[in-house]
């Protein structure tokens, strides 16, 4: 259970961009005060956790509702999620370095930035996947350890930018960029070995 729990939370976090959103934090909020910068830290924690919570629970319905199979599904996220980790690595995503308005809180950081089209299908599959009460809990747990986590890493973004330079943080979010990646690809191979019948 412990096990399953770590594994969830680690792909959880991993979905969410932790080092992109960082790098995307740290340049739209260079101008503003420390209780200015905590402010929108707690923002941006409130909105992603509330769009995840709804993305895990409306999934099947969503499904349900426009008759889309999971796998089908799997395979549409998942090529979704991999054109965005390739754009991470590449580092082609506009809006990190773009200037955003005065409240960047939910849009751009919460989203696209932190939950993304890939993100959102992603985290749409693995809540339809997910039956019964024990594994519904755990993974919503594991989701909500990962939001909190990603908070925190931007509520310390100034001391870890001090510790490892701008560089570092980008070389962290291009090995980002790899695991979502990965990540993707298995959710397409899934999706694909479904479909086919293997």
């Amino acid at each position: 259970m412990f096990m399953s729990f770590v594994n969830q939370y680690l792909k959880f976090f991993v979905l969410l961009t932790p080092f992109f959103a960082l790098s995307a934090f740290l340049t739209l909020t260079s101008e503003k005060e420390k209780e200015e910068k905590r402010s929108i830290v707690r923002r941006i924690t409130i909105a992603v956790t509330i769009t995840v919570l709804v993305l895990v629970f409306v999934g099947q319905l969503l499904f349900d509702l426009f008759g889309i199979t999971l796998d089908a599904f799997r395979i549409g996220a998942g090529s979704v999620l991999f054109v965005s980790a390739i754009r991470m690595v590449l580092g082609s995503r506009e809006s990190a370095s773009a200037p955003g308005s005065d409240d960047v809180a939910v849009v751009p950081i919460s989203i696209p930035i932190i939950v993304g089209p890939g993100t959102i299908g992603a985290i749409l599959v693995m809540g339809a996947q997910t039956v019964g009460f024990a594994p519904k809990v755990l993974s919503v747990g594991a989701l909500l350890a990962a939001v909190i986590s990603t908070g925190l890493l931007l509520a310390t973004g100034e001391f870890i930018e001090r510790a490892l330079g701008r560089q570092g943080i980008t070389v962290l979010s291009k090995l980002t960029g790899l695991f979502v990646s990965a990540i993707a690809a298995q959710i397409i191979i899934t999706g694909l070995k479904n479909l086919l019948g293997h």
